[in-house]
């Protein structure tokens, strides 16, 4: 899978957007993203039961920091400490194709 394009944190709205190659553009609402992570804390690495939900999350959720991982993924820090998950360009791009999603223009 291809990285996105451009990554774009949006405070005020509290989203991240992603540009991806063939121009989809898309917003990710914070809490929607740490609500998603992919950990094993946040999903049983057994089961694939997910143990942490979106509206476990608190509104204000904020991203304390992010960081690229390698050139497959993203790692967020959350304002509420968590840093474990690594959100894969494949899972990203799956959020970004998700009703939860925003999206801004579909280049297909």
């Amino acid at each position: 899978m291809t990285a996105p394009s451009n990554i774009r944190a949006i405070t005020e709205e509290k989203s991240l957007q992603f540009t991806w190659p063939d121009n989809l553009d898309a917003q990710l609402p914070f809490r929607f993203l740490r609500g998603r992570c992919p950990c094993a804390g946040c999903v049983n690495e057994f089961t694939g039961e997910r143990m942490v939900h979106v509206e476990d999350i608190p509104e204000a959720i904020e991203i304390a920091d992010v960081a690229f991982t390698g050139n497959y993924a993203l790692k967020i820090v959350w304002s509420d400490r968590h840093d474990t998950g690594l959100y894969t360009w494949e899972y990203l791009r799956e959020l970004c194709e998700s009703d939860d999603a925003t999206v801004l223009t579909d280049g297909l």
